[in-house]
């Protein structure tokens, strides 16, 4: 009797092992899926911190001013077919930026010849979402890590890819764009303001230039640091072979700089002779410190 019990019950239990062995498998299935999605948010998140920043492109936001994109916006690829043209991801997870004068900047709409069209990030140091969040030189460390390559530059092949920009600041004139890392034709410059004469604000009138090293079309990280108000510069290209550790340029406080600022990134194209000409820059990683 106890023989036919256990020949019957057999075909139950084989069933009930391989269903716990299917829903087994299936859990280890999706526990991955989701592992999986966690490790590229996390690339992402690492590569690119979004409530840090935001997105500048030279389309007419209604007002005749350049469009401001919000990192949300960004996160939930929510950037609609026009601005998609001057900014999106790619399938590695890099992003490009492309632009071309449209005559849009963002102060106001520009003729030809005048201003600089762009599509470019400005930082949020705090992920405060407005311009007040700011930094200041005179205490401090500051350190912008931004990784990039400089597809094309058409007409006279001139782009700034990163900034530290100065802000209108109580009790001193103008927002000087204080340091300015352009690629020119392949070559790596730094043009940086100096102190001006005596009554006069921080302006071009003042800058020093520097030619680091020519990166061509390869991928580069360029670094700034600002610390203790003296700005330090690195740069990297592995197809160059270049590795310049931080490299002294400038005593700022020092020599009296008291403006309040943020870093920028991107493809801030110089040109403004006609409609056609675009540059295309790609950004693999920005990273930003301050201490």
């Amino acid at each position: 009797m106890m023989k036919k019990k256990f020949i019957i019950l057999l075909p139950l239990l084989v069933m009930v092992l391989a269903f716990n062995c299917s829903s087994s498998q299936d859990e280890n299935e999706n526990t991955t899926e989701e592992e999986q999605t966690e490790q590229e948010e996390e690339t992402t998140e690492e590569n690119i911190v979004w409530k840090n920043w935001y997105l500048s492109v030279p389309l007419n936001n209604g007002s005749g001013s350049a469009t401001s994109i919000f990192y949300q916006d960004i996160i939930d690829d929510n950037l609609g077919p026009q601005t998609s043209k001057y900014f999106y991801k790619n399938d590695d997870g890099s992003y490009t930026m492309y632009t071309k004068f449209t005559g849009y900047t963002t102060s106001g709409y520009s003729q030809l010849g005048d201003k600089y069209c762009r599509t470019e990030l400005r930082e949020f140091w705090r992920g405060n979402q407005t311009t007040t969040d700011n930094w200041s030189m005179a205490t401090g460390t500051h350190i912008l890590e931004t990784t990039l390559k400089v597809d094309y530059v058409e007409g006279n092949g001139r782009t700034i890819v990163a900034q530290v920009h100065g802000k209108e600041t109580t009790g001193l004139e103008g927002a000087p764009a204080t340091i300015k890392i352009r690629w020119n034709s392949g070559t790596i410059q730094i043009d940086y303001y100096t102190k001006p004469d005596e009554g006069e604000p921080w302006t071009s009138a003042f800058d020093d230039k520097l030619d680091i090293a020519k990166v061509d079309n390869e991928v580069f990280t360029f670094k700034i640091k600002i610390e203790n108000g003296k700005f330090y510069y690195g740069l990297v290209c592995e197809a160059k072979d270049i590795n310049i550790d931080y490299t002294f340029v400038y005593d700022y406080v020092g020599n009296g700089y008291g403006h309040e600022n943020y870093f920028k990134t991107g493809n801030y194209f110089g040109w403004h002779d006609d409609y056609e000409k675009a540059a295309q820059v790609t950004l693999y990683k920005v990273v930003t410190e301050h201490n």
